[in-house]
């Protein structure tokens, strides 16, 4: 995702990402000189389009090429249509931005003002592609500028678009937004797949901004399915916060809230999770430093309660201490004093590694006078718990259990320590 000739993360590239819809809305804008001037000579629309269009590449440094649409009509509100639209930087391999159809709608006023007044009526774009490296490499050789944000009186609308982020993608988007207006809350409705090697998300998601500047308030709620093999953890989020952009993307404080199901076969898991926390985006990864995290639900979902640190991205960052108020019912009874016991169970989460969480996770808990020190193999953990005939009394773990004092068919055992081994040895945890 990183551009090569200018590093795509740098801030100045990241501050220009909200402005992107900008840049979609804007740049019909620039060619209303030229329109104008079509308009009093009189020349078919569509042999002014891909002119027009070409004209407004040369001002941003872009190569544009469309071809006009007899459907283009001056009337009492013109519309003017182009097909087969792309965009590339000069002399690029791969184009920013590509389109099968784009309409541009705007009243006569607007033509009228050569420009001084940025009112639109309506953008639709059907099957659009934007390549994110290349889209970042470009706003990455722009000049500063916020630019005047246009009004749309009718909205922009998007039909069965793609985003292509190289490792990961965006495929069937549909999105509506259904006015645009700088002193208005801009409201979005947004439905698609989110993909890339072994994850697939299907999404359902409507998107509130209070108003369409950096710092404002901003919450986003709806329907998610990640899925990845023969399981799939269909979800209800939402997130909200103050939503920043003029220095890298950031939401202060998130508020993250899923609630949902793990479903694998007959097996379904009833959770609920929350987080808390600063919500900061750099070259394509997420952190939450510091976070706090509460997860709830039934049958093997604990009551855990936590803080600590999460990032998300080309890995997967877990560094918690919590604890564990009560022992869950579903888990494997604890021998005496364990198991009469009233105190929480301490415990503290350590993983980076893949984002299906496939490397060994370490894992320390105490309780009491009793201490486990050791690793998880979650995949191994999760088929073990819902096995409806597991092959061991016991979970796949690896690690050290020392215990003061515990008690067996009767008999006490003082000083005891345990080693459990599950399989050949597994590589320790990376530190977080």
């Amino acid at each position: 995702m990183n551009a090569a000739a200018r590093p795509a993360g740098t801030p100045r590239a990241r501050r220009r990402w909200p402005r992107m819809l900008l840049w979609l809305c804007a740049a019909p804008l620039a060619l209303l000189v030229v329109l104008w001037l079509a308009v009093w000579l009189a020349l078919p629309p569509e042999r002014v389009m891909p002119m027009v269009l070409a004209r407004i590449g040369a001002s941003m440094n872009l190569e544009i090429s469309a071809e006009g649409d007899p459907a283009s009509r001056f009337g009492a509100q013109p519309s003017f249509v182009v097909r087969n639209v792309i965009a590339r930087e000069p002399g690029a391999e791969r184009p920013l931005l590509q389109a099968r159809r784009l309409v541009v709608a705007l009243p006569w006023s607007t033509i009228r003002s050569l420009g001084d007044t940025l009112d639109l009526v309506r953008i639709e774009l059907d099957e659009p592609v934007v390549d994110v490296a290349a889209l970042q490499h470009w706003l990455a050789t722009r000049p500063p500028g916020e630019g005047r944000l246009p009004t749309l009186s009718d909205g922009l609308r998007v039909r069965e678009g793609r985003i292509v982020g190289g490792t990961w993608r965006i495929e069937a988007l549909d999105l509506s937004v259904p006015r645009l207006h700088p002193e208005q809350p801009l409201r979005a409705q947004g439905a698609g797949r989110y993909l890339d090697a072994s994850t697939r998300a299907p999404f359902d998601l409507a998107a509130t901004l209070m108003r369409p500047a950096s710092g404002r308030g901003f919450a986003i709620a709806g329907a998610v399915v990640p899925a990845q093999g023969d399981w799939q953890l269909p979800a209800w989020i939402t997130l909200s916060g103050a939503l920043h952009w003029n220095d890298g993307i950031r939401l202060l404080p998130a508020r993250f809230g899923a609630s949902g199901r793990y479903l694998s076969g007959e097996t379904s898991v009833p959770f609920s999770l929350g987080l808390h926390g600063p919500l900061r985006a750099h070259d394509g990864n997420w952190t939450l430093v510091p976070a706090g995290a509460a997860l709830r639900g039934g049958g093997l979902v604990p009551a855990f309660d936590a803080r600590g640190r999460l990032g998300f991205g080309r890995r997967l960052l877990l560094d918690l201490d919590g604890r564990i108020a009560r022992w869950p019912e579903a888990w494997p009874a604890l021998p005496p004093p364990l198991g009469g016991s009233r105190e929480p169970l301490t415990l503290s989460l350590a993983y980076l590694g893949a984002p299906d969480l496939s490397a060994p996770l370490a894992l320390r808990a105490q309780r009491d006078d009793v201490r486990f020190d050791g690793r998880l193999d979650v995949p191994a953990l999760v088929a073990w718990a819902t096995s409806a005939q597991p092959d061991s009394l016991l979970p796949p773990l690896d690690g050290r259990l020392e215990a003061a004092r515990i008690e067996i068919s009767g008999a006490q055992l003082e000083g005891v320590v345990v080693e459990f081994e599950d399989g050949p040895a597994a590589a320790p945890a990376p530190a977080p």
